[in-house]
């Protein structure tokens, strides 16, 4: 059965204020426009193992491509076929079957953990922080608030940074969409409403897998919820526990193909979360965020396709009349990476592969400044807990407060795979 893991108000909010910190001194970094370009040599490698098919990362191994002063000292797959395409693809040095035979040799500053499978980091985190190595790593974090509570001990203890591949934060729209918000844009802040993907996902498997997105930029605008309300729902019934959803990849147990759910963050914010099952289509792409306040609004989708969604604005405080007027703002890139090359032309995507690059040189700067990255793994652990409150507050009834006292996820005694496992 899962261990139960008690969390106190008072460490809750001990690491609130170093995630709020550690936030704002990511946007003052960027603000400065110009980071040193440090001497240091960075010895990078990267884990991205391709037995599996489905654990493929969104080209994490670009991110710190043509960054200065960067070394790829060895590419990492259980998958010993094609080793030379593989060490091309990453520009890696030297290929290994294995973390532990790597480790062996090479003694990497920051390793790269590809997988976008959330039960395939916990172990290669506890390998590579034995040897001090800070971690670039894709999302969702983990699938159990238990494991993330275990990364968040390790990197304190092992004083090592690590850095999820939450795009969102780095990319220019959101960037800008926060800056703005923070300027009063939309004058004092109300609500900010998030949509999933809402495709064959949509519900329990959508909250998983891109609600963290969705989550995470919640966090970003707004700090650490104070409470969460949620229906959860199965063909329009109340879910029930015994209506486990057969999730299309293994990400943990989840249930219901609509959900909805209110959270309450500090300066009387509220967050809405939804996500119902079949409704996207390419005409129909609903995945992103709205935030309105006091005198207007700011919305940005997800891009589709290889271009920014335009991020729009409105006079109206909350459903557009016939007298509001819209503005498209345009985005203007003033951040710089000292010594950076050129992004290649043939790489595509400007949320996963533009934003990755200023995830991984925020990384690197982190590690110089010690402070912590812009995405920092105590948000990502946030991430983690809004989606067990998600449940908790559904099963209950009622609006369950944060920090969660019962860290063990509210589904695992319905599931038979995550009961019977002995870790969970």
């Amino acid at each position: 059965m899962q261990k139960k893991v008690i969390t106190t108000r008072r460490h809750f909010l001990k690491t609130s204020s170093v995630m709020t910190s550690a936030a704002l001194a990511g946007t003052l970094s960027w603000d400065r426009q110009v980071h040193a370009n440090s001497a240091k040599q960075w010895k990078v490698a990267i884990v991205m193992d391709t037995t599996n098919p489905k654990a493929r990362g969104h080209g994490l191994h670009l991110a710190y491509r043509g960054l200065p002063n960067v070394e790829v000292v060895a590419h990492v797959d259980g998958n010993t076929n094609d080793v030379e395409k593989k060490l091309v693809m990453t520009h890696a040095k030297r290929f290994y079957p294995s973390v532990e035979t790597m480790l062996e040799k090479e003694t990497p500053d920051i390793v790269v953990l590809d997988s976008r499978l959330p039960g395939d980091h916990l172990v290669p985190i506890r390998q590579v922080s034995a040897k001090g190595c800070h971690i670039y790593c894709e999302k969702p974090l983990t699938a159990f608030l238990h494991e993330a509570d275990e990364i968040v001990k390790i990197a304190e203890e092992k004083k090592i940074k690590i850095a999820m591949a939450h795009p969102c934060r780095n990319a220019l729209g959101f960037v800008t969409m926060k800056r703005l918000v923070d300027s009063g844009k939309i004058g004092t802040p109300l609500t900010i409403h998030g949509w999933g993907k809402c495709d064959h996902r949509g519900g329990g498997e959508d909250l998983m897998v891109l609600g963290t997105h969705i989550l995470d930029l919640m966090l970003f605008f707004f700090g650490q919820p104070q409470r969460i309300t949620s229906d959860i729902r199965n063909e329009g019934r109340p879910a029930l526990t015994t209506e486990l959803t057969k999730t299309v990849e293994p990400i943990g147990p989840a249930i219901g193909d609509e959900i909805y759910a209110v959270f309450r963050f500090p300066n009387a914010v509220q967050g809405t979360f939804e996500s119902r099952r079949g409704l996207y289509t390419g005409a129909t792409h609903r995945m992103g965020i709205c935030v309105t306040g006091s005198k207007g609004m700011l919305t940005l989708r997800f891009p589709e396709g290889q271009t920014e969604s335009p991020l729009r604005f409105s006079n109206a405080p909350c459903a557009p009349d016939g007298e509001t007027f819209h503005e498209v703002i345009e985005l203007k890139e003033d951040r710089v990476i000292s010594g950076a090359e050129p992004m290649e032309s043939s790489i595509p995507g400007p949320i996963y592969v533009k934003a990755g690059r200023f995830a991984f040189w925020d990384l690197m700067q982190s590690i110089i400044e010690d402070r912590q990255p812009i995405t920092n793994v105590y948000d990502a652990r946030m991430v983690a807990e809004m989606i067990y409150g998600v449940y908790a507050s559904h099963l209950a009834g009622r609006p369950v407060d944060f920090p969660l006292t019962d860290r063990s996820h509210p589904l695992a005694r319905f599931d038979s795979l995550t009961s019977n496992h002995p870790t969970v």
